[in-house]
């Protein structure tokens, strides 16, 4: 993806229409829609998820649930955006905790929609102004309760690999190479580790995995 290309993002929708109305709404973007699917089985079969920068997942597929899904999507590095008509704090906390990057409700408006693909494709962690209200509750800590970072142990094997390459001083492209990756795969492993570790980019990610390092040699020494 380049910055004046656009992001080439996945459709998962059980209805055509609404998949057709949200290709308009992304191309005002420059984004293109590289896959459609209105269920699981169509969303598996879309051959190696069609090398996508971006999921857009709707959580009802006739009667499938879609976060089924996001645990196949993870595993391939795509980030995944939530666009659905439930709204229960319990959805929600599912969607973060299975992988999602963001969530927005299909009754906000199209902008906001606009501005969590960008947010998400930026490798950051969204929640809508609807959603953001419904977690806090009445409590505003309970609101950013979805971004709490979980302990190392809850980074993926992937992502501690990662780390662990990005402390030795690896770049991206060596971690690609060594762990049989595209470039953009490991990008987006990237990103979900800023996320869980509520680091601030990649360049305080690379921070944190030389002290990881450093404090695994000083280990190794003793």
């Amino acid at each position: 993806m380049t910055k004046n290309s656009g992001a080439r993002i996945i459709l998962v929708d059980d209805h055509p229409a609404v998949r057709q109305g949200l290709a308009l709404l992304l191309a005002r973007d420059h984004h293109q829609v590289c896959g459609e699917a209105g269920s699981r089985a169509e969303a598996l079969r879309l051959s190696s998820f069609a090398a996508a920068d971006m999921v857009l997942l709707d959580l009802s597929l006739g009667e499938e649930s879609g976060l089924s899904l996001l645990d196949d999507f993870c595993r391939q590095g795509i980030p995944v955006l939530i666009y659905s008509m439930h709204e229960d704090t319990g959805t929600i906390r599912q969607a973060f905790a299975r992988g999602a990057l963001g969530y927005v409700c299909k009754r906000e408006a199209s902008r906001v929609l606009l501005d969590a693909v960008r947010e998400v494709l930026g490798g950051r962690c969204y929640l809508s102004p609807f959603v953001s209200e419904k977690m806090a509750g009445g409590s505003p800590a309970a609101a950013t309760a979805v971004r709490t970072p979980p302990a190392d142990g809850a980074l993926s094997e992937r992502e501690g690999q990662i780390i662990e390459l990005l402390g030795q001083g690896c770049g991206n492209q060596e971690i690609a190479e060594q762990l049989a990756l595209s470039v953009r795969t490991v990008e987006s492993y990237c990103a979900r580790a800023i996320e869980k570790l509520s680091l601030a980019g990649m360049k305080d990610l690379r921070r944190y995995a030389i002290q990881q390092q450093r404090r695994t040699d000083a280990g190794d020494a003793q």
